[in-house]
């Protein structure tokens, strides 16, 4: 008789383990020394989104939802992982990737299993509602954990494929 799954085995089902995809786009990254930068690197990424060519590509929901997002992970990897923490935002074409790296290749992220919210740690929880994808890879010496977040603009694209194409003036219609 098989026992129930131990919390470390829930936590592997909700938060895969996957490769950092590879995604086009401006390429922006910091260091976070200590939990103080944290903030001092959001508000560098809040200015870098909130820049015209950013700003028009994406909501401001979208952008609130990445500033929440990197947050969360910038958070995770100081206090869970450590040693030299790393943060890179993709901005590309659909939305942005998000990836913290940390060195604790050994400890993956562990969303948090029958807990009451007000205790906090359901900040991967957040992070997987918010993503379009996320997961964690293992690297020599370096733990990475990704999410890749929409621009808030992705539902117009398809309507956009389904619109008639525009006529010529000269082309007479049937």
């Amino acid at each position: 008789m098989r026992e129930e799954p131990m919390a470390d085995e829930l936590a592997h089902d909700a938060w895969p383990c996957a490769p950092v995809p590879s995604v086009p786009g401006d390429v922006w990254h910091w260091q976070l020394e200590a939990m103080h930068v944290v903030s001092r690197v959001r508000t560098d990424l809040r200015a870098r989104i909130a820049h015209p060519s950013v700003s028009a590509a994406s909501t401001e929901d979208a952008r609130d939802g990445l500033l929440l997002v990197f947050e969360e992970l910038a958070s995770n990897a100081l206090r869970h992982g450590g040693g030299d923490v790393r943060a890179l935002v993709v901005a590309g074409p659909a939305g942005w990737l998000l990836d913290l790296s940390d060195e604790a290749p050994d400890r993956p992220p562990v969303p948090a299993v029958d807990r009451d919210p007000a205790l906090g740690g359901m900040g991967l929880h957040l992070v997987a509602q918010l993503s379009r994808g996320y997961g964690w890879e293992r690297r020599p010496g370096r733990k990475h954990v990704w999410a890749l977040l929409p621009s808030g603009r992705e539902a117009a694209e398809p309507l956009r494929d389904r619109l008639p194409e525009q006529r010529s003036p000269g082309i007479p219609r049937d």
